[in-house]
């Protein structure tokens, strides 16, 4: 039930919202700190920077399926420790 209402969370914005821009936070903050102080430097520049768009979408999802699949691993492990240690009780 509960993914069922995450994923009607996530499709809900994309269906109403035709003609909406959905950025990241990063593009965001660089605005809206462009817009206080237009002089602004930062204070350092990325070691290496995406060649496209799509290829940064392809990292973050690669880490997220990474961190996911970590994750369930260790609920997995954890889950089937507790059963075993059940059974030998």
């Amino acid at each position: 039930m509960l993914l069922s209402i995450v994923v009607i969370l996530a499709i809900l914005p994309i269906i109403f919202i035709k003609d909406a821009e959905f950025g990241g936070a990063d593009g965001e903050a660089e605005e809206a700190i462009t817009e206080i102080n237009s002089s602004y430097e930062p204070w350092f520049n990325s070691i290496w920077e995406p060649p496209s768009g799509e290829i940064e979408s392809l990292l973050f999802v690669l880490q997220a399926a990474i961190g996911a699949g970590f994750i369930g691993y260790f609920v997995g492990y954890m889950r089937g420790r507790a059963k075993k240690s059940k059974v030998n009780s």
